[in-house]
């Protein structure tokens, strides 16, 4: 398969995961990110034997967007930190059911996970093996059955941005998991990685990438100005 790619040099490889493809490997054993793309690097660049690249963050298997890979280990070291230390930003755009009562505000909440249903549940106030999870919105345009949402993460939990939204009552579109009851909800979840931005870990140079969702599905409704504007929204 094709993937775009955003951003590549000889330490980096920025591209646009679609929607439907895992991160890396799972139990499935269908085609993963990694796999692709470490094979499309032996491929173009006629590289003997085994290909490194380092997974620097997850997207969730339904979620399509900007993601970031490490082509030496030495990068993936320095990504990594970057992850920890918050300075590797993350933003998203998705499509929320309903209007959120406030059009901005941070969510803070705890984040306890069964990986036993691959599922989280939000809590209120901390609790054992819960970890907390921050994130800010912005309602960028809404009609009167869902809003567009830009979304900046200043914590990285697992499926933060479905369970959190979900918490407050507006589940994403398509994501039955977290609430979408609608019949014939989207097989994709309309959730997108729209930038990273993070600093070069070799020249130190800030970098900032950015992508948006095809005018289908849950994203038709809105406007590419709109859509624009919520990609763009929490970029420095």
């Amino acid at each position: 398969m094709t993937v775009a790619i955003l951003y590549e040099d000889n330490h980096l490889l920025v591209v646009v995961k679609p929607p439907g493809i895992p991160s890396q490997a799972d139990e499935t054993g269908d085609p993963d990110m990694l796999t692709i793309l470490k094979e499309d690097l032996k491929v173009r660049y006629d590289k003997p034997g085994n290909v490194y690249l380092g997974l620097v963050h997850r997207l969730d298997r339904p979620v399509g967007g900007a993601m970031v890979f490490a082509k030496t280990s030495k990068s993936a070291s320095r990504l990594s930190e970057a992850v920890r230390s918050r300075s590797f930003g993350k933003t998203y755009m998705c499509v929320a059911q309903g209007v959120p009562a406030r059009s901005f505000a941070t969510l803070r909440h705890y984040i306890s996970k069964d990986g036993s249903r691959n599922k989280v549940t939000v809590l209120n106030h901390a609790a054992p093996e819960a970890k907390e999870a921050i994130l800010s919105y912005s309602v960028i345009a809404n009609n009167s059955a869902s809003s567009l949402v830009a979304v900046s993460l200043e914590t990285g939990r697992p499926h933060q941005i479905r369970a959190q939204l979900a918490h407050i009552g507006h589940p994403l579109a398509g994501d039955q998991k977290y609430g979408d009851r609608k019949p014939g909800a989207l097989s994709s979840i309309a959730l997108w990685s729209t930038s990273v931005s993070f600093p070069h870990p070799v020249t130190k140079e800030r970098l900032t990438f950015t992508s948006l969702p095809e005018l289908a599905g849950a994203w038709k409704p809105w406007s590419p100005a709109q859509l624009e504007a919520a990609a763009r929204h929490f970029i420095q």
